[in-house]
């Protein structure tokens, strides 16, 4: 399977779903030109209110495409952007990157894998059951969260849709993904 970019939203408001766009254009230090969580700063809502100049940790939001199979299995109709994404990926486990992975999108963009997207209720939006849709427990009781991953931008460029997509994983120690 290839491992590939299927899709690339923005929006330049704050909401859930994101329309797709032909191309986006990712910024150093920034995130994705044109989108409302652009920022060196956190540019979530709820975060702005508790600390505004923490640093921007979910600059780029990438859910992987194998989810919206899952989640139709349990009756639920999800096409990429729908949940918030600026990258929809195919053929690459998302979740189980450690962070700090290094992911090269395109000819030159690249992104930094900080940490898993906590889901808010605001997916029940899109469709009412939604955020409990992509939560589950292991054996253990812990929780899992399926709703994508947030990254940096290291490297700008221009993303697409049938883009190629290189993982390249930390040299050290690989530290399971929490959420940012």
């Amino acid at each position: 399977m290839m491992v590939e970019v299927m899709a690339v939203s923005r929006k330049g408001s704050h909401g859930i779903a994101k329309p797709n766009v032909d191309m986006i254009r990712l910024i150093d230090g920034h995130g994705v030109d044109g989108d409302a969580h652009f920022g060196k700063t956190v540019q979530h809502l709820s975060r702005i209110a508790k600390n505004p100049d923490q640093p921007n940790l979910r600059q780029v939001h990438l859910i992987h495409a194998e989810l919206f199979e899952e989640v139709a299995a349990k009756g639920f109709a999800v096409a990429p952007g729908d949940m918030g994404e600026n990258i929809t990926t195919k053929g690459v486990n998302l979740l189980a990157l450690p962070e700090g992975t290094e992911l090269v999108l395109g000819d030159t963009a690249r992104i930094r894998v900080t940490g898993l997207r906590n889901p808010c209720k605001q997916l029940n939006g899109h469709a009412p059951g939604l955020m409990d849709a992509v939560l589950d427990r292991d054996a253990a009781g812990n929780l899992i969260r399926k709703a994508g991953i947030m990254a940096v931008v290291i490297t700008g460029g221009d993303v697409r849709a049938g883009d190629p997509i290189a993982v390249e994983l930390p040299a050290d120690e690989h530290r399971a993904l929490q959420p940012v």
